[in-house]
């Protein structure tokens, strides 16, 4: 389990505070371990994760809540070759990713 850097629940609130993730599908790149990605994916329709570390992916994998099992997916690739067709998603999040 990966250390909690947000423990004032900031990001999270300024996240849902900027965008509306309630029922839209949703593209995370370099979402690493899934730490950002939990706080928002339980709104969401569907959400993507991309990463290029196999690794990190493992973890985001393992650290899924139960409830979040069926909407999240992870995938491992990079930002320049994403897998997916034009118009699939309402949001795409690079956070942490540069």
């Amino acid at each position: 389990m990966s250390l909690d850097k947000d423990p004032e629940g900031g990001e999270k609130r300024n996240l849902h505070r900027f965008v509306d993730f309630e029922g839209k599908r949703v593209l995370e790149i370099g979402c690493g371990e899934g730490r950002l990605t939990w706080k928002y994916a339980g709104a969401s329709l569907r959400t993507f994760g991309l990463d290029p570390d196999l690794a990190a992916l493992r973890i985001a994998r393992a650290d899924s809540p139960s409830g979040l099992r069926t909407k999240s997916k992870f995938i491992c690739a990079g930002a320049q070759d994403l897998p997916f067709s034009s118009g699939m998603f309402d949001i795409a999040l690079l956070a942490w990713s540069l």
